[in-house]
């Protein structure tokens, strides 16, 4: 774990720096939702577009999808979420706070010390009506999860894209549910985003592309700046995995509150497709044109979490030095790239800097800050994780040459403000 942070700093961090404010926060708040302010949603977009990346773009054999978050109520009775997708829930008589039975360890209530109700299921998923007459609405619920819609299109994404098995289907989406007992700051909400691949197999090759993907998803969250130290792989054992699960592993971050998933691989078997097609009298098998063989497909699902790997990423990019607080998160996920300085604000450096925000800005995310000494402007951009910073000196009036600063060594070098976009963006990709 990084022993430099702790969540009431990293929490502090972002509310101070315009990273997530508590929603609602001028009427008190609600519990457990939480706004993105503008560093926020630029280091949340940087994440998505990097998994994106490297799952689609990157990818011959998987592509992408945005389906509906309100589906057909029939969609959850054949996925089993009405009937089970609960967790069991007790209150305490005493102080009326709730918990999820599992999470327990006493028969008391863990605030209190109360007696504790007899443990009864709860579900999650959040209910609301569709319709404009009262007498004639119709039940649907937000989605507990993003899978659903792309097993129902499997077949249209199949045909239409005219990809043979294996493949896979991506898809970034908000998800909801009423959990009992949210918490960890943005770890466990009851509003999030997921992440998630359904991979498409022939049955026999499952378990082949379940190491696969494993594997995969682990080395990912290093390639963008985890420390390997702070990942694990952690097997599911046979009386927790899901009911439509024959194997599930997660890949578990060390949180400064302790190891817990940041994102889960399953094998989910033909479960889903299978029970689509029971339900709704449709025909999803495939159908392989080279053997001539008609099956359902197995499916490997990866499943991460938007927010989880967000808060991954700032709690391990934390380091406190003598002298500032700097993120150290991947260029490539740092929400801007470069700060502008201008030493002065007269003189006409402002209108250089100003310049040279203009020409930046069409390649990658720029900020431009012209209070305060340069001192304090260079340790703001490091505990924001700005990985360059641009001087604009007296000197640059003489041969329009800037000084370019690193974020993680404060080296500085150096040149011409035309070479400046490409020797950035080329560092960002290094």
């Amino acid at each position: 774990m990084n022993s430099s942070v702790n969540m009431e700093k990293l929490v502090s961090l972002c509310k101070r720096r315009g990273f997530i404010f508590q929603s609602s926060e001028i009427y008190g708040g609600l519990n457990s939702c939480w706004d993105y302010g503008f560093l926020g949603v630029e280091l949340k977009k940087n994440v998505k577009e990097a998994w994106w990346k490297s799952i689609v773009q990157m990818r011959s054999d998987i592509v992408g999808i945005d389906s509906s978050i309100l589906m057909h109520s029939d969609v959850w009775k054949a996925s089993g979420h009405l009937d089970c997708f609960s967790d069991p829930m007790v209150d305490c008589k005493k102080c009326n706070h709730r918990f999820r039975a599992d999470d327990l360890n006493s028969e008391k209530c863990p605030d209190c010390g109360g007696e504790l109700t007899d443990i009864r299921q709860f579900n999650l998923m959040f209910k609301t009506f569709m319709g404009t007459v009262e007498d004639q609405q119709t039940t649907v619920y937000l989605r507990p999860e993003t899978a659903q819609g792309i097993f129902t299109n499997f077949k249209n994404i199949q045909s239409t894209s005219r990809l043979k098995i294996p493949l896979g289907i991506a898809q970034i989406g908000k998800a909801f549910r009423n959990e009992i007992t949210p918490g960890n700051f943005t770890f466990r909400t009851r509003e999030f985003e997921q992440m998630e691949i359904e991979f498409f197999v022939k049955p026999g090759e499952d378990m082949k592309w379940f190491e696969h993907w494993k594997q995969e998803r682990f080395n990912w969250y290093i390639n963008y700046g985890i420390k390997k130290e702070n990942l694990r792989f952690r097997d599911h054992e046979k009386d927790e995995l899901a009911h439509y699960a024959k194997a599930c592993v997660d890949v578990d971050y060390n949180f400064p509150f302790g190891w817990s998933e940041l994102e889960g691989v399953a094998n989910r078997t033909d479960y889903d497709l299978k029970k689509h097609i029971e339900k709704s009298g449709k025909d999803l098998q495939y159908f392989d044109e080279e053997t001539k063989e008609k099956y359902i497909p197995y499916v490997i699902e990866p499943s991460a979490g938007v927010d989880r790997s967000t808060l991954a990423f700032l709690v391990d990019s934390y380091e406190e030095e003598d002298e500032r607080v700097v993120l150290r998160l991947d260029a490539r996920l740092a929400p801007f790239k470069a700060a502008i300085f201008p030493l002065v604000k007269k003189d006409g450096l402002r209108e250089i800097s100003k310049d040279i925000e203009e020409k930046l800005k069409k390649h990658f995310a720029v900020f431009y800050d012209e209070k305060s000494s340069i001192g304090r402007r260079y340790r703001r951009q490091d505990e924001i994780g700005t990985p360059f910073g641009i001087t604009v000196d007296y000197q640059t009036k003489d041969d329009s040459t800037v000084t370019l600063r690193e974020r993680d060594s404060m080296t500085q070098e150096r040149m011409s403000i035309e070479q400046l976009a490409r020797t950035i963006e080329k560092k960002i990709d290094q």
